[in-house]
């Protein structure tokens, strides 16, 4: 009977701390990367009856008495939350394993909490302004204009993450243009023909570059000769920057074989002008359709007009002209022990000796990889849900009064036993 007491005592104990941690569970049910604490008992000393070789009844069911219960561990729930929608870019969700780093004062914190901002000196930091970790570009200069464009940022080794700057204001500088390239038919009759392109000054100013061709008089067979006057001028055709004159030669199969046009001055930059060679680039073929084409190196400058995260963490800067740019990456942390990790507060941990140090995925080739997706415009809510939480809660509440009714059960035995002996 006092076994009966020894039981009831621990499987209310334990089932109290069962409480507590549902609680805690449904109190940060709203808590933005919350992963909640499971609870797994066991017994304490247990005393064997019968074995299934000793049974004289033959039961394979191995029956024993317990002396009580402990708590035997509060794992870490790893079920992903459901994804929120949000309205800020900054906000940032991982869709499978890993976490985010961020660092403080101490020792770098980890989070499924994506609620990103940027503060007073354009970083991106948290909510309560802990840095978030990643590897930068190296492509925007102090005074904030981009360098270079990037298609990727690899991540950097794990030692080596840095503080998230993104400027909120960022400029793509012009790019003047250096090559026009034409191609297309001018046919064989004596019509004028005309070509244009746009191209850049390293003024930032968009302007035209003409070309016409006429044909030359009198004409020396075999092929044709065509005079080609080349003019940089402004879009609107009022400011002449440069005219330049040339002359373009034919074979007689429409190929082209030379031309004296080279370069032109297009407000203070020279741009080359190729016009290709044989049947690639311009030709003069009577029975082909007239056509006309043109590109060119060289961009507008731009602003900028946000950032964006793709799915492997790279964020790309975006700017007024089109033009798109890797700028940095965040990173991603991995552990060997999830369930190893302390946690400080309801969506924050850090690594422990159980937890093992953080570390990068690496792909085939030896580069670190952040080894799963993310997504902006969204938040992980947390892994709880009410009717989980709520149902846990009342199985351990009908648990704990089981325990109690066992305690008054031999408390009254007790006291009818000592009434008999009397």
């Amino acid at each position: 009977m006092t076994q009966a007491f020894y039981t009831g005592i621990t499987g209310i104990q334990t089932n109290s701390t069962g409480i507590n941690i549902i609680s805690d569970n449904l109190a940060n049910i709203d808590t933005v990367g919350f992963k909640g604490n499971g609870y797994e008992f066991s017994n304490l000393f247990q005393t064997m009856l019968n074995t299934p070789n000793e049974s004289p009844t033959g039961s394979s069911v191995n029956s024993g008495v317990s002396t009580g219960v402990k708590l035997q561990a509060t794992p870490l729930i790893q079920q992903t939350g459901t994804l929120i929608p949000t309205d800020r870019s900054t906000d940032l969700s991982i869709l499978g394993d890993g976490w985010f780093g961020m660092l403080g004062e101490g020792d770098p914190v980890y989070t499924r909490d994506g609620s990103f901002t940027f503060d007073s000196n354009t970083d991106l930091v948290s909510v309560d302004g802990l840095h978030v970790l990643g590897t930068m570009g190296d492509n925007i200069s102090k005074n904030n204009v981009l360098t270079k464009t990037l298609e990727n940022v690899p991540l950097g080794d794990i030692n080596s993450q840095e503080k998230l700057h993104f400027p909120k204001t960022l400029t793509y500088a012009p790019e003047a243009t250096s090559l026009v390239k034409y191609s297309g038919n001018i046919g064989t009759d004596d019509v004028t023909r005309k070509m244009s392109a746009s191209v850049v000054d390293a003024n930032n100013n968009k302007n035209d570059l003409e070309l016409k061709f006429t044909k030359v008089v009198p004409q020396t067979p075999p092929g044709s000769q065509w005079d080609v006057v080349a003019t940089a001028k402004s879009l609107d055709g009022t400011t002449i920057y440069d005219t330049q004159k040339g002359v373009v030669n034919f074979d007689s199969s429409g190929a082209l074989v030379s031309t004296t046009l080279s370069a032109i001055d297009n407000n203070g930059t020279t741009v080359n002008i190729d016009l290709g060679s044989g049947f690639n680039g311009i030709t003069a073929i009577s029975n082909v359709a007239i056509s006309a084409s043109s590109s060119a190196n060289g961009t507008i400058g731009g602003d900028l007009l946000g950032y964006d995260t793709n799915k492997n963490g790279v964020v790309i800067a975006t700017f007024t002209n089109g033009i798109q740019s890797s700028v940095g990456r965040v990173a991603v942390y991995h552990f060997q022990n999830d369930q190893g990790l302390d946690r400080l507060n309801g969506s924050r941990f850090q690594s422990s000796s159980n937890s093992g140090d953080a570390f990068f995925f690496q792909d085939s080739n030896g580069n670190n990889v952040i080894g799963t997706d993310i997504t902006n415009f969204s938040l992980e809510g947390s892994n709880i849900t009410m009717s989980y939480g709520l149902t846990e809660l009342i199985t351990l509440q009908r648990a704990y009064d089981a325990n109690s009714k066992s305690i008054t059960t031999a408390n009254e035995m007790i006291k009818k036993a000592l009434s008999m002996h009397a």
